[in-house]
């Protein structure tokens, strides 16, 4: 259905982003950390729905095969 389109870095760094603002929300005690949530699933997934809207992808394109 809808492919890929965060590719391995990306990834990394929304995880490290929700995992810094879970702990700062814990931190302060705060609940707007919970909006860690979205890179959180968006880099696990690996798909984010507005870079589909915007045409964008981080991915490596996909090599072409070689001819012998």
């Amino acid at each position: 259905m809808f492919k890929r389109n965060i590719g391995g870095g990306d990834a990394v760094v929304r995880v490290l982003a929700a995992a810094i603002l879970f702990a700062l929300a814990l931190l302060y005690h705060q609940t707007w950390g919970l909006i860690g949530v979205v890179p959180l699933v968006t880099g696990v997934v690996g798909l984010c729905p507005l870079y589909s809207v915007l045409g964008i992808r981080t991915t490596m394109a996909p090599k072409a095969a070689a001819h012998a």
